[in-house]
C-alpha cells in the first residue's frame, strides 16, 4: 500500500518513536516480571526478537492467503511454534537461565506486542519490510528491558552483569530488585520519557 511506512520507517519507529514500552505500553508483564537482572531481561529480549521477527516474517508471506475471520488463529499459531522453539533452546543450552524464566518464555505467545505487529505491518506489507519492522521493535522492547534493569540491578545489588558498579558502603535497596521496584522503575521511566517529550516539543515550538 503506497501509504503504509517504508522499511527504513518501520525499523526507526520501533526503536524510539513507537517504543513498545514507553510510547505503546505493550509486552508490560515480561517488563515487570523479569527486570530484576540484566542478564534475564536481556535473554527475555532475544526470545523476543527471535519470535517477533520470525512471525513477522512468516505472516507477511502468507498474508495474502489469511481470511479475515481466521487471522488471529493463524496468528498465534505461528508465534506458538517459533515461542516452542525458543523455549525448547533455552532448556537445552541454557537450563538455569529457562528456570529463572519460569512460564514467561512460554507467555511470549499471548505477547500483545507481537500480535500487534502481526496485525498492524506483517499482514499488510512485504516480507523486508515485515522483517523491519520487527527488529526494530525488538530493538525498542531489548533497550527498555535494558534500561529498567539496569536500574533496578544497580539500585538494588549495587552491581551490574556481576560487574560492582556503586561504592561497597552504599546501602542496597532490596525494594528494586522485588515486584515493587518494577512498578516503581517502569513509572519513574516512563514520567522520564515523557518529561523529555514536554521539553522537546516546547524548544519545537
Amino acid at each position: 500500500m503506497a501509504d503504509q511506512p517504508t522499511a527504513l520507517e518501520r525499523f526507526v519507529q520501533g526503536i524510539l518513536p513507537e517504543n513498545p514500552v514507553y510510547r505503546q505500553l505493550l509486552g508490560l508483564c515480561p517488563t515487570l516480571a523479569v527486570t530484576n537482572g540484566m542478564k534475564p531481561a536481556l535473554t527475555m529480549a532475544v526470545s523476543v526478537a527471535f519470535v517477533l521477527v520470525c512471525a513477522n516474517v512468516v505472516i507477511s508471506l502468507i498474508r495474502n492467503l489469511l481470511k479475515p475471520h481466521l487471522r488471529i488463529v493463524v496468528f498465534t499459531l505461528t508465534i506458538a511454534t517459533f515461542v516452542t522453539v525458543a523455549d525448547r533452546v533455552l532448556a537445552a543450552y541454557m537450563f538455569q537461565m529457562s528456570k529463572t524464566l519460569g512460564p514467561y518464555i512460554p507467555l511470549i505467545i499471548v505477547n500483545c506486542l507481537i500480535i500487534c505487529r502481526c496485525e498492524v505491518c506483517a499482514s499488510k506489507q512485504n516480507v523486508i519490510t515485515a522483517a523491519a519492522d520487527g527488529l526494530g521493535q525488538a530493538i525498542g522492547f531489548g533497550l527498555a528491558l535494558a534500561s529498567i534493569a539496569a536500574v533496578r540491578e544497580i539500585l538494588g545489588t549495587g552491581m551490574l552483569m556481576g560487574f560492582r558498579v556503586l561504592p561497597a558502603c552504599w546501602p542496597d535497596w532490596v525494594v528494586m530488585v522485588l515486584p515493587p521496584g518494577a512498578f516503581i522503575t517502569l513509572g519513574l521511566l516512563l514520567g522520564l520519557v515523557n518529561y523529555i517529550d514536554d521539553k522537546r516539543e516546547q524548544a519545537r515550538k
